[in-house]
C-alpha cells in the first residue's frame, strides 16, 4: 500500500482524479466493512476513508450520525476498527485514511495513538475538529509514524488561512463544499471552482473536494473543476445501510465504479 502522496503522484502523473469513498467502521457491522474496504478497492476506489464511530460527530450529517449511532450501540470502538485495518490493509493498494474527531485520539495521547494507527497500516489522518492553531500537536510527530494529517478548508476561510492551512496540510488538502455538515445534496456549489483556482495560487498540493458529493455528475464535475479527489461519504453509507449486508455491498460496489466511470477521461 503506497502512502497518500505517493498515491496521488501516481495519478497526478496519469492526469487521473482520484475517488475517495468514505465509510463508517461498525456500521452495518465489523464484518461487511472489512468486506467493503476490499470492495470498494476492486470497484475503482484510489483512497478509502474509514470513519470512526464518535458520540458527538459535529461535522457529520443526517447519514453519518445514524451510522456512527448503530456502530458504536452495537460496541463498536477505535481498537475494533484499527483490527479491521490491520486484517484488510495488506489485501487493498488504497491507502487507508482514518476520519476521526480528536478526543480518541487525546483520550490515548497522540504518541500511543499514532503508534497503534500506524501499526494497524494508516496510511493518513483527518481529524475535523482539530484547527490550524492546534494542528501542530499530530502534524510533527505524525511523519514519524508514516502517517499523513489532511487538514481541511471551508469555504468561508479567508485568504491568509487558507494559505496557512495549505501549506500545514499532509497528503492532500481537504477542501469542504459547503458551510454546514455532510451530506446527500442536488449540486455542488459554483464557490468550489473560484477556491479551486484560488487554492492553486498558493500550493501545488493535491486538493480533495468533499462534503455533499452525491452523484456520478458531481464526481465529474470538481474533476472538470481541476480537484485532485472527488470524496463521497453520505451516499456510500446511505447504500451500505439498506438493505442486507450483501445487498449494501452489492450498492456500493455498483456506486463505485459507476462514481469512477464518470470521473474518467473519454
Amino acid at each position: 500500500m503506497p502512502s497518500v502522496s505517493e498515491c496521488f503522484e501516481s495519478l497526478r502523473d496519469r492526469a487521473r482524479c482520484a475517488l475517495i469513498p468514505f465509510i463508517t467502521a461498525g456500521d452495518p457491522d465489523l464484518e461487511t466493512t472489512a468486506e467493503a474496504l476490499k470492495l470498494l478497492d476492486r470497484s475503482g476506489a484510489d483512497l478509502i476513508e474509514l470513519g470512526v464511530p464518535y458520540s458527538d460527530p459535529l461535522a457529520d450529517g443526517p447519514v453519518i450520525q445514524a451510522a456512527a449511532t448503530r456502530a458504536l450501540q452495537r460496541g463498536t470502538r477505535l481498537e475494533n476498527v484499527l483490527e479491521v485495518v490491520r486484517q484488510v490493509s495488506p489485501q487493498v493498494r488504497s491507502p487507508i485514511i482514518l476520519f476521526t474527531y480528536y478526543n480518541p485520539i487525546l483520550n490515548r495521547g497522540v504518541e500511543q495513538f499514532l503508534k497503534q494507527v500506524s501499526e494497524a497500516g494508516v496510511k493518513g489522518l483527518v481529524v475535523p475538529d482539530l484547527p490550524l492553531e492546534e494542528a501542530e500537536i499530530l502534524l510533527h510527530p505524525a511523519s514519524t509514524w508514516g502517517v499523513e494529517i489532511t487538514l481541511l478548508i471551508a469555504p468561508t476561510s479567508p485568504a491568509e488561512r487558507i494559505a496557512a492551512i495549505a501549506q500545514k496540510s499532509q497528503g492532500f488538502i481537504y477542501l469542504v463544499s459547503t458551510t454546514g455538515v455532510t451530506g446527500i445534496r442536488t449540486q455542488v456549489q459554483s464557490r468550489v471552482k473560484d477556491l479551486l483556482v484560488e487554492l492553486r495560487t498558493v500550493t501545488d498540493k493535491p486538493i480533495g473536494v468533499g462534503f455533499g458529493i452525491s452523484q456520478p455528475e458531481h464526481a465529474r464535475q470538481v474533476a472538470d473543476w481541476g480537484a485532485d479527489a472527488a470524496i463521497v461519504g453520505s451516499a456510500f453509507v446511505k447504500r451500505l445501510a439498506e438493505g442486507s449486508p450483501t445487498q449494501g455491498l452489492n450498492s456500493i460496489a455498483e456506486f463505485c465504479q459507476s462514481l469512477k466511470a464518470a470521473m474518467s477521461p473519454t
